[in-house]
């Protein structure tokens, strides 16, 4: 079969294209090396949102996409994306009033908003807002954004393009590529062949090997690592609410509720010269969050409060920027397309928030050399378990299916939305979903995940199709792998 459209990289990038060109009637397949959403997708702060602090880097049409974005992401799937308010302590010697009161009117309405609350002033003293907060935090401001189950809305993509008719194939290496007779000549790990009239280089922090390594193309435009990592700690405050702490060296930490017992804490912006591949948390990075937080917070974070941590490559499309931090968070792409020859679109950079907007720039791009197919559609497109509202979901379920109580009724419900009937309607009893491996997983839901979701390790459904290695113990984690096979 010779595919219209061959894609590398089971990222939010590559999966938002697959999805999209495959709704619009192209034949699409999609490779990736590991487990989708392995590398960046699955280790960002969980946002989606316009980036406020992008305005200080006159990034304005990004973060109008971005903020036009998350009002059609959070139609699209309500059960991983729910909008979180944000409350920003005003920092007396950094940015002043004025300063955040704009910016805050510039995030209100550089694009329309018709689901989330705008910005407001608040008084931190007696207000639970504050009740976390040192004494010297008497005014901020409040905004909302969204939380996204990052690797989730990855998964989800891919499964919408394969119910349109993409081929999604996990631990799938490209090695080489070659144009013969106008068209892409693909091998991978295994040794299979792929034929295809175009190739989307969606590798994330791979994106330059797979130029230079893969397509011998010329290369254009470069992209630069920068690891962000992030902690996760015991519950350091109540409420449902989240920070973003303005720091000396001009960056923000968020403190985020998290999992239901914990707090998530991040980012940090370092520069990266290694290969790509996994990363971790360094020390200097661990004591930067902690003592970022534990600027603001009354209560002191100490390393005994960390339960988990994680980091992540972000490849960014290197605009030259000396500091990490002010790097471009925008998308570039670089097509390489000779007379006659079949084209290689590479991409650089972007964020979870406007995959699916860099997605139609990419077949937009890509549409000349493709054969006749359908419009943009995925504006109005709801994603696999948005048919129905969180609410919806969770009042069917209650009614329905009692026996699952409200903790596992809720963790389903945000999972999977809708679709988390296809694994419970024939069950009548905890006992009817199989083996209990812990943390409410059950042998049900197991096997939904590995025959529609790609599992394939313990890994995948612990750490990316979930994260109930926050919540099973590691003994519950070692039998599951050990059924799973690793």
């Amino acid at each position: 079969m010779i595919f219209d459209l061959l894609i590398v990289g089971g990222g939010i990038n590559g999966c938002a294209i697959a999805r999209d060109a495959a709704g619009r009637g192209l034949s699409v397949r999609l490779v990736e090396q590991q487990d989708l959403a392995s590398g960046t997708s699955s280790a960002s702060t969980k946002l989606i949102h316009g980036g406020l602090r992008y305005l200080e880097l006159y990034e304005f049409r990004l973060v109008h996409e971005a903020l036009a974005e998350r009002e059609l992401l959070l139609a699209a799937a309500p059960h991983i994306i729910w909008p979180l308010k944000f409350v920003l302590p005003h920092e007396k010697g950094l940015r002043p009033v004025w300063m955040l009161r704009l910016g805050l009117f510039l995030y209100d309405h550089l694009a329309r908003r018709k689901r989330l609350e705008g910005s407001h002033m608040v008084s931190l003293k007696g207000n639970a807002l504050g009740a976390p907060l040192r004494d010297s935090y008497n005014v901020g401001f409040t905004y909302a954004d969204c939380w996204v189950e990052d690797s989730r809305l990855v998964v989800m993509n891919a499964l919408d393009a394969k119910e349109r008719g993409a081929t999604i194939s996990v631990g799938a290496r490209l090695t080489q590529a070659r144009r013969e007779n106008g068209r892409w000549l693909a091998t991978l790990e295994d040794g299979t062949q792929l034929e295809a009239r175009a190739l989307v280089n969606a590798a994330g922090p791979w994106v330059s090997q797979v130029i230079e390594d893969a397509l011998h193309v010329p290369a254009r435009k470069h992209v630069r690592l920068v690891k962000g990592s992030h902690l996760v700690t015991r519950k350091l405050y109540d409420g449902p609410h989240a920070y973003i702490l303005q720091n000396p060296d001009g960056r923000i930490v968020f403190a985020i509720p998290y999992e239901q017992d914990f707090t998530l804490i991040g980012t940090t912006d370092v520069p990266y010269a290694g290969a790509p591949g996994a990363v971790g948390i360094s020390d200097a990075e661990t004591d930067y969050l902690l003592d970022s937080v534990n600027h603001f917070l009354r209560t002191p974070v100490t390393r005994d409060d960390i339960v988990w941590s994680y980091a992540g490559l972000r490849p960014l499309y290197d605009d030259g920027a000396l500091n990490a931090s002010v790097v471009t968070r925008d998308y570039a792409f670089d097509l390489d397309a000779p007379e006659g020859l079949a084209p290689a679109l590479s991409i650089f950079g972007g964020k979870i928030t406007t995959a699916r907007r860099l997605a139609e720039h990419a077949l937009d791009d890509l549409a000349p050399f493709l054969p006749p197919h359908g419009a943009s559609w995925t504006a109005e497109g709801v994603f696999p378990g948005g048919e129905a509202s969180f609410e919806e979901v969770v009042a069917k379920l209650e009614s329905e299916k009692p026996f699952l109580g409200p903790a596992l009724i809720h963790r389903l419900a945000r999972a999977y939305g809708a679709r988390a009937e296809k694994f419970l309607k024939q069950a009548h009893a905890i006992e009817d979903l199989g083996r209990a491996f812990g943390g409410g997983l059950t042998e049900a839901e197991l096997g939904y995940l590995i025959e529609n979701e790609w599992a394939r390790k313990a890994d995948d459904v612990l750490w990316r199709r979930s994260k109930l290695g926050l919540h099973m113990s590691a003994e519950e984690q070692q039998a599951l792998a050990a059924h799973m096979g690793g």
